[in-house]
């Protein structure tokens, strides 16, 4: 099961959300889950992941009977040419690198390189996709093959809707 997650701050609180599906190929999420997170840290320039890994965190405990093969994230893995960990390092290291996960960012970090771009849609602008415990191709052509006809594939659109309260959870979850 790949899980695609995304996180949407207000004030003092976050809505991480996260849909489950079998291929990355896939039009229909298999299940959509949301939870609200309180007390969440202040954004700190260069420590994103420490506002944002928790989040992450608590989605995937109430997940826990759910055999996830590979998560998505909104952002980097690594960040730059030197690779600094990004939140999807983090991440990874935080579930003792038992799960591949690969960063689809909207936004270009400065010093990434060109190998990272991804072009969809026909669109000019490209995703920039990071991975870790997957090749960087496989990850890249896993990400060229989602759903959809424009640069944001449509189960990234789902998770982002998700997490900003514009729809519903649908918990149909497959389990282990």
């Amino acid at each position: 099961m790949i899980l695609a997650v995304d996180v949407q701050y207000r004030e003092t609180s976050a809505t991480v959300a996260g849909v489950l599906f079998a291929d990355w190929g896939d039009a229909q999420a298999l299940a959509s889950h949301a939870v609200v997170c309180d007390d969440v840290a202040e954004y700190v320039p260069g420590e994103f992941y420490r506002r944002e890994l928790p989040c992450i965190l608590r989605l995937l405990d109430t997940l826990a009977e759910v055999a996830i093969d590979c998560i998505a994230i909104d952002g980097y893995v690594w960040l730059g040419a030197e690779r600094r960990p990004g939140l999807g390092a983090h991440l990874r290291d935080a579930l003792c690198k038992r799960v591949p996960v690969v960063g689809i960012a909207k936004t270009y970090y400065a010093g990434t390189p060109a190998e990272a771009e991804v072009r969809r849609g026909g669109s000019d602008r490209p995703l920039y996709v990071s991975a870790a415990g997957m090749a960087l191709d496989e990850a890249r052509a896993a990400v060229a093959r989602m759903s959809g006809s424009h640069r944001i594939p449509d189960l990234l659109k789902q998770v982002d809707r998700l997490a900003r309260g514009l729809e519903a959870p649908a918990p149909r979850t497959p389990s282990r």
